[in-house]
């Protein structure tokens, strides 16, 4: 028989509810052949804040599963064995802390941490770009990623301790060029940290270098997306060599996992993602030298609303067919020698570098911030002109739109998983208890001791476990580190975008100049994002498509809530509330938005935007929204032109005396 190489790890990125509810998932899926595991967490985990906390409302459980303490960490990994499982955590600003938990949980079982295998992302540099769930500004994320990379490479040798994203970049509207400059400079930015903080000898260097590993997406074409990752492969190599003097060449190697392109999924004849999925997992399998070595596909219906059991074994069953059916791996690189391919791929190289060189000349990935966020926000507008304009065909999108009805969301909300309403409720009591249960004393010692290493500089790692094993919480600790460090908003890339508007869009723009010359001054939109979901992208481009189209736009970036929204509702005499949502919250949190501005006098309308599931309209209508925009909506033009007409009425029933008056506009 054939040799065949070892296929990659298997995942599917879960999590929702409860730990409980995420551990019975784990578990099936295990037993379905997945062979490792991706941990999602929700997003008062991800940000810092306890279930109890009024900045969780609404948020409990939806993106991931909760975890804010040991008990948690405990339910999530019951009849899962730790030193056996290779475990990938998508957290980031309180990555030390969820590291922390598993360390606990791990010694409590009589498991040496030594024995540990897998990966924390903490990659802080993608969440001020991309994906917004920072705590801290750069210089003390920039600490605690040092601290949990200088303690794992000798207290824990197997473990990742940083999954550096440019995946993450693409969703943000990142080119292949921007994904390779960006991702790289982030690594050259964490080792060059890490090497001057004096916590790690030259001679530990080499193995610092060796476990840095990679988080990639690929999108539909996969051609290039394979020579991507073939440029990443020569690019991280001559890094490791020329940078860092590292001569082994086991750790050179470029280690990246995968999870394939999100942002291409539509809501419009959902049935086409199979496919789009199939092709992607393409770019990172069919090159030998280059292959993944951990993959996880998203499913079909994800542009709907949450996945379910069935689907995210469809994604898995993808993998297992292409490494168990095919031929693939029995050979060597199939694209060696190819002209083509090795063109494309120093032409990416040769690009690629040109860009990193202007990061570095920048200053490296954090001085760079908010030049490179213009630059992706730039880039993701551009994107969604080509399809707006047709240069870019989505099939069943702005080509082929005619369809069949799809069996697969014959049953409506039934193509998705409905979140348990009563989740949140049901982990507020848990931590309730968990308060209640546990040595108030040793929590107070264990967080005294927390405040004192951060105000100084001895290594956070070892109190974050202490905590961790105190009986302390997510919020407790990140609260401990916030009353050091402080806070962070990231730029918003907004401003930076440049480009006149065409075609529809000018349409627009002139019937928004005169409505302004007609009503006595521009329209203004409030874009906001309310919770704690940091997804911008889509925010991001409505506001630059607002500012294209001759409004003034209002936009203070994320994770404002409902109180700061109404305020700045009325305090910028807006015309249209726009609200972005993508965490599933939108049933708690638009109508609490939507009470609050009509209580601070404002009768603007408010229109929402995210992944809206059907069902969930007639609530939100109820609620008082005026309209719902969901990713089938994917012409900006015409949603600028909604925008417009919502306020010119608004603008013409609040009478001629509302534009630029001291009042409120629409509290006459």
């Amino acid at each position: 028989m054939t040799d065949r190489d070892r296929p990659w790890l298997m995942r599917t990125y879960s999590g929702h509810s409860s730990a409980r509810a995420s551990n019975e998932l784990y578990r099936s899926n295990l037993a379905k052949g997945q062979t490792g595991l991706s941990v999602a967490f929700d997003l008062p985990t991800q940000t810092g804040y306890d279930p109890d906390d009024p900045r969780a409302r609404g948020e409990v459980g939806k993106v991931g599963v909760p975890v804010p303490h040991l008990g948690e960490m405990r339910t999530l990994f019951e009849e899962i064995p730790l030193e056996e499982m290779n475990t990938s955590m998508t957290i980031n600003a309180t990555a030390m802390w969820l590291l922390g938990l598993y360390v606990a949980l791990a010694s409590e079982r009589g498991v040496d941490p030594s024995r540990l295998s897998g990966t924390t992302q903490n990659d802080i540099v993608k969440e001020y770009l991309s994906r917004g769930t920072y705590i801290f500004g750069p210089d003390a994320s920039r600490r605690l990623t040092v601290d949990l990379i200088a303690h794992t490479v000798t207290k824990i040798p197997r473990w990742n301790p940083i999954n550096v994203c440019p995946y993450h970049l693409q969703e943000a509207g990142a080119t292949p060029v921007q994904e390779l400059a960006y991702g790289l400079a982030t690594a050259i930015a964490v080792l060059d940290a890490v090497r001057d903080s004096g916590q790690v000898s030259p001679d530990e260097l080499p193995a610092v270098v060796g476990r840095i590993s990679f988080f990639v997406d690929v999108g539909i074409r996969f051609v290039e997306e394979t020579c991507k990752m073939r440029a990443f492969t020569r690019m991280w190599d001559r890094i490791c060599r020329e940078r860092y003097g590292v001569t082994d060449e086991k750790l050179r190697r470029f280690r990246y996992g995968v999870q394939v392109n999100s942002l291409g999924l539509t809501e419009s004849q959902p049935e086409n993602n199979v496919p789009r999925i199939v092709l992607e997992m393409l770019g990172v399998t069919l090159s030998r030298d280059a292959r993944t070595r951990a993959l996880q596909l998203p499913c079909w219906n994800e542009a709907l609303g949450l996945p379910r059991p069935w689907d995210q074994q469809w994604s898995l069953r993808m993998q297992q067919v292409l490494a168990y059916e095919t031929d693939l791996l029995e050979y060597d690189d199939i694209l060696d020698g190819s002209k083509v391919i090795e063109a494309k791929t120093a032409e990416l190289d040769d690009a690629a570098t040109a860009e990193l060189e202007w990061v570095l000349d920048g200053g490296g990935a954090f001085a760079m911030i908010d030049r490179i966020k213009g630059r992706l926000v730039q880039s993701h507008a551009e994107r969604l002109r080509r399809i707006e304009a047709g240069e870019t065909t989505v099939v069943g999108v702005n080509r082929f739109p005619e369809t069949e009805p799809s069996p697969l969301v014959a049953s409506g909300g039934a193509s998705i998983l409905v979140p348990d309403p009563d989740a949140e409720r049901t982990q507020v009591e848990r931590l309730e208890r968990w308060r209640a249960d546990r040595d108030p004393s040793a929590v107070a010692r264990a967080l005294d001791r927390l405040r004192t290493a951060a105000a100084g500089t001895d290594n956070l790692v070892e109190p974050s476990i202490d905590l961790a094993r105190a009986g302390g919480t997510v919020g407790e600790w990140a609260g401990a580190l916030r009353e050091v460090f402080g806070e962070y908003r990231a730029p918003t890339g907004v401003g930076a975008v440049a480009g006149a508007p065409a075609g529809a869009m000018l349409d627009v723009r002139e019937r928004v100049r005169r409505a302004a010359a007609d009503l006595g001054g521009p329209i203004r939109l409030l874009v906001a994002k309310p919770g704690l979901d940091g997804h911008s992208n889509g925010a991001e481009q409505i506001a630059v498509a607002a500012r294209d189209a001759g409004m003034e736009v209002v936009y203070q970036g994320i994770r404002l809530t409902p109180e700061q929204i109404a305020a700045a509702a009325r305090d910028e005499d807006v015309d249209v509330v726009g609200l972005s949502i993508l965490s599933g919250s939108h049933r708690d949190l638009v109508p609490e938005t939507i009470r609050l501005v009509r209580a601070a006098g404002v009768d603007a309308p408010v229109v929402v935007g995210g992944i809206i599931p059907e069902a969930d309209r007639p609530a939100l209508a109820e609620a008082g929204t005026t309209r719902v925009y969901t990713p089938k909506d994917y012409r900006l033009s015409e949603i600028m032109n909604d925008v417009a007409q919502l306020a010119i009425e608004h603008r013409r029933a609040a009478g001629p005396c509302a534009a630029g008056s001291d009042a409120p506009m629409g509290t006459a």
